[in-house]
């Protein structure tokens, strides 16, 4: 078996690559906003906000809570979600970093 391209770049690298690729889609977006409006909510909430079908927002969420961007508990026959503050905070530090860094390259170039 060959080796992936993503083996030749850090954990840290792909797990940056991944959390960016499941913010890449503006339904996405419009979740976690909610998310941060509401502080959780469940899944029927959601749908009666976004203009979107039920089940393409659960596809959503998935993404969102593959990567970890969301976390969900089972509350009945619903399902809670709220935003995954650790996840959030590794996407800060990556960003704060990156805008440090160019700053620095602003100075020098």
């Amino acid at each position: 078996m060959g080796i992936s391209k993503s083996d030749y770049f850090s954990e840290e690298q792909n797990e940056i690559a991944s959390l960016m690729k499941a913010l890449g889609h503006p339904a996405r977006i419009a979740i976690i906003e909610f998310l941060l409006q509401k502080k959780s909510c469940v899944c029927g909430a959601i749908v009666t906000e976004l203009p979107l079908s039920q089940p393409t927002i659960s596809q959503h969420l998935k993404e969102l809570k593959n990567v970890n961007l969301i976390k969900g508990s089972i509350d009945g026959n619903s399902i809670c979600y709220c935003l995954n503050q650790k996840t959030l905070k590794k996407i800060q530090k990556y960003i704060q970093l990156t805008i440090a860094n160019v700053n620095e390259c602003d100075t020098r170039c």
